[in-house]
């Protein structure tokens, strides 16, 4: 393969005179290619060079195409300057960027280039190095994150983005087939479309460099303990919705930039609707009440809040009980579980007077799908998301936007275990009550306070949600418990204030109560228990969630 340096004859301001495309078309006829991500890489190359662009290339790179038979040429013998410092060093040369920088339209930088022997490039397709993947990869060493700094990259990117109007720049393996496809149709990219890529590109280094800093500044502390003095948030839209919570709202879903997580945002919908703005809400509340549960797990939500939540042997088991909670509320729900959906589960949602909108799981089994999507009469609209293996770390910082900022606070977790708490009534808790109180104290931190839940067998059987008063919440969980209070467990997401809530709870046939404590009528509590004879556990932790 041969180039002309300097070869300049081509290159004119497309829309100067009117005379050429009005979108203003450049061609394509070189190419600088150096990319970490080589995800589609040899398709897009053999088909820039199947018509005609001499691609340039450096390091590993250039090898890759070459083993897939493409012909490049190797920037080192390009700019007489080899790679060095272990490959730090390989495209911060003046022929590479006064190729890149120089203005089509200007007889002076042409005439300069020229006189150089630099040769103008037309496209440049840079990625830069996993920086962010390598933070977060476990055992990771300061060393092994700080060379993972590109250099070379963020310069080539930001160079091509600023002269877009002469050159185009692909900073990401989506982008491929849409250059492509113009220069097949076209012979090169249009002004609307390197518009665009310059933007992206832009934004590609910024979250990049975001990145950087947040990794230092978290390393150094920040000077404010685990919460940095300067928070920005990197991401990309990932679909427009139909419309948001009303139909007179619009909605979009964005997708964090570097986030690996399981979630409802990288999920695989294997089939169903589209989703809505209040699916997402819901199936992410889902989705977090049995994210960390040991046992399998099943969540029964309407309206952001659980009306059914349920742990046993086996998925199925814990399904029945999850539906069992609220009949009535659970008719339209979505479901969140924490194990494959396996037959015998989907078996059971198909049973005649149940409609469910979404679930989500971390898979689905080949039988599974097939009830769900074909024996109940709702089976071309359920919403079936899979989001792959639970990760057992919970989530550090919770965040919620207020007019004008940004709240931040340590994630609610679940630090607490029986060992820490305190029976503090005369009446003892019976051994057999245990994992009821722990399921219980589990499940009211995802209720919306003031929260009153009711558990009987590892499974809701009322919930009283939101409420201004904490009496009120009491007597809704034990209205929708009806029966199933008698032998049940209470638990309370903060203390009781007054003991009146006490003798609702006794004359349900409440048989145990787990609460925070720190009231200053603790005492008048603790007294109301004993004379109805309800053991009382204080765990000195509360769970509000607004």
């Amino acid at each position: 393969m041969t180039d002309v340096p300097g070869s300049t004859d081509d290159y004119r301001d497309p829309t100067a005179d009117g005379s050429e495309d009005p979108r203003g078309v450049v061609p394509i006829r070189r190419a600088l290619i150096s990319v970490s991500d080589k995800l589609g890489l040899v398709d897009f190359a053999e088909g820039l060079q199947r018509g005609g662009v001499t691609l340039y290339s450096t390091g590993g790179t250039r090898r890759h195409l070459e083993q897939s038979g493409l012909e490049v040429l190797d920037v080192a013998d390009y700019t007489g300057f080899p790679e060095m410092l272990d490959g730090r060093v390989k495209t911060l040369h003046p022929k590479i960027f006064g190729g890149i920088l120089a203005r089509r339209d200007r007889e002076d930088h042409l005439r300069r280039i020229e006189q150089f022997g630099i040769v103008t490039f037309d496209l440049i397709v840079v990625n830069l190095y996993p920086f962010a993947a390598t933070v977060a990869r476990p055992g990771s060493s300061r060393e092994d994150c700080v060379e993972q700094i590109d250099i070379g990259g963020p310069s080539l990117v930001r160079a091509a983005a600023k002269n877009h109007a002469d050159v185009a720049v692909a900073t990401s393996p989506r982008q491929y087939g849409e250059i492509l496809e113009q220069f097949r149709t076209a012979g090169g990219t249009d002004i609307d479309l390197r518009r665009t890529l310059c933007a992206e590109a832009f934004d590609h280094t910024a979250t990049y460099d975001r990145s950087i800093a947040d990794y230092l500044i978290g390393e150094s502390g920040g000077g404010g303990g685990s919460f940095p003095p300067s928070v920005h948030l990197s991401m990309r839209r990932k679909t427009q919705l139909r419309y948001g919570e009303n139909p007179h709202q619009r909605a979009a879903l964005y997708a964090e930039a570097d986030d690996r997580s399981a979630s409802l945002v990288s999920a695989r919908q294997i089939s169903g609707k589209e989703l809505s703005y209040n699916n997402l809400l819901d199936l992410d509340a889902a989705l977090n009440i049995v994210r960390h549960h040991p046992a399998p797990a099943v969540s029964v939500i309407k309206h952001n809040n659980p009306c059914g939540a349920a742990s046993g042997g086996t998925l199925a088991e814990a399904c029945g009980k999850a539906m069992d909670g609220d009949p009535l509320s659970a008719f339209g729900s979505v479901l969140g579980m924490n194990r494959t959906v396996d037959g015998p589960t989907a078996d059971r949602l198909c049973e005649p007077g149940l409609f469910i909108e979404a679930i989500v799981a971390p898979d689905f089994s080949a039988e599974a799908v097939g009830l769900l999507t074909t024996k109940p009469k709702w089976r071309d609209n359920v919403r079936l998301m899979q989001v792959g293996r639970l990760s057992d770390t919970p989530e550090p910082l919770d965040r919620r936007f207020i007019s004008g900022g940004m709240l931040i606070q340590d994630a609610d977790r679940m630090t607490s275990s029986p060992l820490q708490w305190k029976t503090v009534t005369e009446t003892p808790v019976d051994d057999d009550l245990w994992d009821d109180l722990a399921f219980g104290w589990d499940m009211v931190r995802h209720v919306k306070s003031n929260a009153i839940v009711l558990a009987r067998d590892t499974a809701l059987v009322g919930v009283g949600a939101g409420q201004m008063s904490r009496v009120d919440s009491v007597e809704i969980a034990i209205d929708k418990a009806g029966d199933r209070a008698d032998g049940a467990v209470l638990a309370s997401d903060a203390f009781f204030p007054f003991p009146d809530s006490i003798a609702a709870a006794a004359e349900a046939g409440v048989a145990a109560i787990i609460q925070p404590g720190g009231s200053r009528r603790d005492e008048e509590v603790i007294e109301a228990c004993d004379r109805h004879g309800i053991p009382m556990v204080m765990t000195g932790r509360r769970h509000f969630r607004h």
